[in-house]
């Protein structure tokens, strides 16, 4: 490619998921099936932690961003793939373009550390139960999920706005099916390291700050469990976390797939299918992981449903 031949681009194509034809049509029937889960579930888990009385407490009030975050960031991917599929042409508009790696990015971020607010009001609900109510007040809640994605939204911006200020050459083919940073990289005429740099730092710092309080959050809930001296005790405070300790394990162990493997040993369809499973599956698989295991959820859902 000769960077010198700069171009002003006004679409993106997408390399898409395959491109084996006979794949085209049972990948959009199984997306378009997951999709739908995803949108009824999060939509269902915000409407429900809203309207049952007996969830209005801190767990479910990140429960409910938790589900919002989930619905945003699969809707900024999975619309525009499911399109793609039946599309003769799998282009993106250059500002839709942006529009959806600011969206994915601010979404993203925002998970990692909801996730880490609700593994801190964990904590403190098993480790000061008698503080509970006065440490994980509303407004403590509120600014718990406010900064992050205020933060998140800051950290969106300056990457997108990195990217589509510089120039792109010829090629406008992203060897992807959404609008992420790294693909978008590699069509830059212009040096790279600056952008490199500063997703690596903002990743780094995202992933491991949000990381450490889950992991701090849980030994010291493990700690205090051990103590306890009642059977029943360590089954409840147990339970109260398995939740939300399956949803963090999911998640972290596809971003360390993702972004800890050398990179001799990255596939370019290993990490395809890795990102349908961080951007489609996950946000699947969070509200039904809550409504299976949590007996207040699944008791809140009976509620309603027998009030329609």
């Amino acid at each position: 490619m000769d960077k010198q031949n700069i171009t002003v681009l006004k679409e993106f194509i997408f390399m898409g998921v395959t491109d084996h034809p006979e794949l085209q049509a049972p990948l959009f029937g199984l997306f378009l099936i997951i999709y739908v889960i995803s949108v009824v579930g999060n939509l269902g888990m915000v409407i429900l932690t809203k309207m049952d009385s007996r969830l209005q407490i801190p767990m479910y009030f990140f429960l409910r961003h938790l589900a919002f975050v989930d619905f945003g960031y699969s809707t900024a991917v999975g619309p525009k793939m499911l399109v793609n599929f039946v599309a003769n042409h799998n282009t993106i508009p250059y500002n839709w373009c942006a529009t959806q790696l600011a969206l994915f990015i601010l979404f993203i971020i925002s998970e990692l550390f909801i996730l880490s607010a609700m593994a801190y009001d964990r904590y403190v609900a098993i480790c000061n139960p008698l503080l509970y109510t006065v440490t994980m007040s509303q407004r403590v809640c509120w600014v718990l999920v406010a900064v992050p994605i205020s933060i998140s939204a800051f950290l969106s911006l300056i990457t997108t706005i990195k990217i589509f200020i510089s120039s792109f050459c010829g090629s406008n083919v992203i060897s992807h099916f959404y609008c992420d940073s790294l693909p978008l990289l590699t069509l830059l005429c212009s040096s790279t390291r600056e952008i490199e740099l500063i997703i690596l730092i903002f990743s780094a710092l995202n992933l491991v700050s949000s990381f450490l309080i889950v992991l701090v959050s849980y030994i010291l809930i493990l700690v205090a469990i051990l103590k306890m001296n009642s059977a029943e005790g360590r089954h409840k405070a147990f339970s109260t976390c398995g939740s939300h300790l399956t949803v963090v394990v999911v998640l972290y162990v596809t971003l360390f797939f993702m972004y800890l493997q050398p990179k001799s040993s990255h596939s370019f369809d290993t990490d395809k299918m890795a990102s349908v499973f961080y951007t489609l599956v996950i946000p699947m698989l969070n509200p039904m992981i809550y409504s299976l295991r949590n007996k207040e959820v699944k008791g809140a859902l009976h509620r309603i449903w027998k009030n329609l």
